[in-house]
């Protein structure tokens, strides 16, 4: 006879399925990892009268937030001073040389450890991780309370196009998936990968893996593509050391370039796309493509305003990240909400958290597992207090943390710890 999972009923003031309606007096029921139904707590407590109950009487309960783009591998480095322009900022990663102490592994794997406390802090469960040191960061990641696309990143252009075997080798070993690692691969950018690179990824990426590439990310990466002139042909020159005249040239852009070579015909994930013009916008649409918007990143960087709400008008997927320590204050994806709640004040508040919950597992490809509070969907579960009246919206108006957060049905403890202290160390530019 099989034995029964124990049963758990979390019963709150309101629900936020993400996938419905909100639920006042709602709950949730979840055994063996997963949700198993959600409605109003009293006909949840009739239908599983053998649930052991835990009650928050003064909270909202929604998915997991799940940040769609990240660098957890950078979660020791500080924003610091704006910088002039995006080549000067990579290449001030890439001059900073190792901590003493210990060698790249253990820089990495501390980093990640500060990563995934921060995110079980502000309340995210899931991640889109790019991770240039996947061979650090994976076994780092397969047991933590995180789940986790980790997205291998290849960088291969110029004279350092040899090592796409290598570097693709890597990015898609799967030694060290588990139920809550899935691997993927991500071709860095247009100005770092060549087309046959991203071939390979794409080939990859068939088999069901998923996909992500930063893509118009900076105004430059058209002149580049086109006429191989510009900051980053100094990137290439200077901070690589590394360029050859054998790169091929494209005409018409990054977006274009990514419909191209097939980027748009599948689910991939593009990180960015801040540069977007009325004649691009139809492309993308026409594609499956999923746009991740970083807003706190892109405010640092001083991009013009992007163009996510013609985004979600046209039918593309839209989700939020927070991208790297690097380029942003913490990995708090809830703050990055509340920039766009500020910026856009208009949009209702269930569409901003959809951003962040079904619209972001959507983008990590990981949308019939996590994403909204559903049965058969994994149990990752936030509980935040409210006092009160729109919930959702006031959570946004507020500096709210989480009161408790659940991965798998697993709780964290009742007090979040703080946030650990990020001293400056050493990676290169991985985080376009």
């Amino acid at each position: 006879m099989k034995k029964l999972e124990p049963m758990t009923l979390l019963a709150a003031a309101l629900v936020a399925p993400m996938d419905g309606p909100m639920i006042e007096e709602g709950g949730v029921v979840i055994a063996g990892g997963r949700i198993l139904a959600v409605g109003k707590s009293r006909k949840l407590r009739r239908e599983y009268p053998s649930a052991s109950m835990e009650e928050f009487p003064d909270a909202l309960l929604t998915p997991g937030l799940v940040n769609a783009h990240t660098h957890l591998e950078l979660s020791d480095q500080t924003q610091g001073a704006p910088p002039s322009n995006f080549v000067d900022w990579i290449m001030r990663l890439m001059s900073q040389t190792l901590p003493p102490g210990g060698p790249m592994s253990d820089v990495v794997r501390a980093a990640v450890a500060t990563g995934v406390a921060q995110c079980r802090k502000f309340g995210v469960t899931t991640v889109g991780d790019i991770s240039k040191q996947c061979m650090f960061t994976r076994p780092a990641l397969r047991n933590t309370p995180l789940r986790v696309v980790s997205y291998g990143e290849i960088q291969a252009m110029a004279q350092r196009r040899g090592l796409l075997d290598e570097r693709f080798a890597a990015a898609t070993d799967t030694s060290h998936e588990t139920d809550r690692l899935t691997i993927g691969v991500t071709p860095h950018a247009p100005y770092t990968v060549e087309p046959p690179g991203y071939a390979r990824c794409l080939e990859f990426a068939r088999t069901g893996r998923p996909l992500a590439t930063h893509l118009a990310e900076n105004p430059e990466e058209a002149e580049f593509l086109a006429e191989q002139t510009g900051p980053f042909r100094r990137l290439w020159e200077v901070g690589v050391n590394a360029w050859d005249d054998s790169v091929p040239r494209y005409h018409g852009g990054p977006i274009r370039f990514a419909r191209d070579i097939g980027l748009l015909d599948h689910s991939t994930l593009l990180a960015h796309v801040n540069y977007c013009d009325d004649d691009e916008l139809p492309i993308l649409a026409a594609g499956r493509a999923s746009v991740v918007y970083c807003p706190r990143t892109h405010a640092y960087f001083g991009h013009p305003p992007h163009r996510w709400r013609d985004m979600l008008s046209r039918g593309i997927n839209v989700a939020v990240g927070t991208d790297s320590c690097a380029s942003s204050p913490d990995l708090n994806l809830l703050d990055d909400l509340r920039l766009l709640h500020r910026i856009a004040p208009e949009v209702e508040a269930m569409d901003l958290w959809r951003l962040a919950t079904t619209r972001a597992a959507r983008a990590v490809q990981l949308e019939q597992e996590v994403g909204s509070l559903t049965a058969g969907k994994r149990a990752d579960i936030v509980a935040w207090k409210f006092d009160g009246g729109n919930a959702l919206n006031d959570i946004l108006e507020s500096t709210a943390l989480p009161l408790r957060v659940w991965t798998g049905g697993a709780p964290s403890e009742p007090l979040i710890i703080d946030s650990p202290a990020r001293p400056n160390s050493a990676d290169v530019g991985s985080d376009a």
